[in-house]
């Protein structure tokens, strides 16, 4: 390939260089301002609030079956629009509240808001998540699950598996199995 003569043109030797720093600065901040607008409308808080909210539940209730088989005691587990709480109690006196693992719970604004105390095992759903089921059970010192009504002294669960569907803008299901307390 021969390489080419120099123009006595002035303005040729412009169009041959190709872009300037001015354009290809300008391309970037229009694919930048079009990068971002189309970030947030692909990414939804909701969706990933709904996923870590149900993941949290899960977690929590599998450390309070876990609890229950640790100490050979019965955990109760409150759930509802509020949140998930455990305690030793019925009634979730402050006394019979669970240690949350580690000493704290998630202390995000909403747990902070209904569950007031940090040291619980309790979470509430943020914002735009919803919880589509209102149960109260508890594990037995086995770790199965028994319904509030059965008593105390009894083998037998009347317990029914449960769905906890788990609302926002990406739905999710946790389900604890009827027979074996199982959490997924």
């Amino acid at each position: 390939m021969r390489p080419a003569r120099p123009s006595s043109d002035p303005l040729s030797a412009l169009r041959m260089g190709g872009f300037t720093l001015i354009e290809l600065l300008i391309v970037l901040i229009i694919v930048g301002i079009l990068g971002a607008f189309a970030f947030a409308r692909l990414y939804s808080a909701s969706s990933i609030d709904g996923r870590t909210y149900a993941d949290q539940l899960g977690a929590t209730l599998r450390y309070g079956q876990k609890m229950a088989i640790a100490q050979g005691r019965n955990v109760y587990a409150r759930l509802d629009a509020g949140g998930v709480a455990l305690c030793y109690q019925a009634d979730c006196a402050p006394s019979a509240r669970v240690l949350a693992p580690a000493g704290r719970n998630s202390d995000s604004a909403a747990t902070a808001r209904v569950c007031a105390d940090p040291t619980w095992a309790c979470e509430a759903p943020p914002t735009g998540v919803t919880v589509g089921v209102s149960s109260q059970f508890y594990f037995d010192p086995v770790g199965k699950p028994f319904a509030l009504a059965d008593a105390l002294t009894s083998s037998v669960s009347t317990f029914a598996t449960l769905n906890v569907p788990i609302g926002g803008s990406a739905p999710r299901r946790v389900v604890v199995e009827r027979e074996t307390g199982y959490v997924h």
